[in-house]
């Protein structure tokens, strides 16, 4: 079975690049997971951030944008001394208030989807690589987004995070033409 090349033997690898990768997330709470995700792993690699996930999970209440949002000092340590996650104090600091401004764009837009998906146009974006080499890692349209996250407050949202989480979130479709999951997801 061929899939993209940067996919490893992982298993927990494999399993996200076969189910989740470039699947069409319209779900706010899933937009938000990965928003979190890909904040944190800024600097990091993925399978770094994909081993540690179940315990972000936990250490941030199954990632519901409500509660981070109100998150005060007396969680912010708890979540600095959590060995099960990434303990930057800059990071837990932007996912508290990346939360505010992710609702805040859902309070303006009606839902964060219906805001991030419209620098794609509204569905998927099917991109054709024949190779790896040939997937950027940034866009006009992650570069469109990333402007706009910043400009709503949001951090550790520059334009190659923010195209991972356009790959994550199926945004854009960049399965390579030899992975099995372009058909399925082209």
């Amino acid at each position: 079975m061929n899939r993209c090349g940067w996919v490893t033997q992982d298993p927990l690898y494999i399993s996200y690049h076969d189910t989740e990768w470039g699947v069409p997330v319209y779900d706010d709470q899933k937009l938000f997971e990965f928003l979190l995700l890909e904040s944190f792993q800024a600097g990091l690699s993925w399978i770094t951030i994909l081993k540690k996930r179940e315990n972000f999970r936990a250490a941030f209440d199954n990632f519901a944008v409500e509660t981070i949002a109100n998150y005060g000092e007396a969680k912010t340590q708890e979540l600095l001394q959590n060995a099960g996650i990434i303990r930057n104090k800059l990071k837990i600091a932007a996912a508290i208030s990346n939360a505010r401004a992710f609702i805040a764009l859902q309070e303006k837009h009606g839902s964060f989807a219906t805001y991030s998906w419209a620098f794609v146009g509204g569905k998927p974006k099917i991109n054709h690589w024949k190779s790896l080499a040939q997937v950027p890692a940034t866009t006009k349209e992650s570069d469109a987004l990333s402007k706009d996250l910043k400009k709503q407050g949001l951090k550790f949202v520059g334009s190659t995070v923010v195209y991972s989480h356009m790959q994550a979130t199926g945004m854009v479709m960049d399965h390579t033409e030899e992975c099995f999951r372009f058909k399925d997801l082209s």
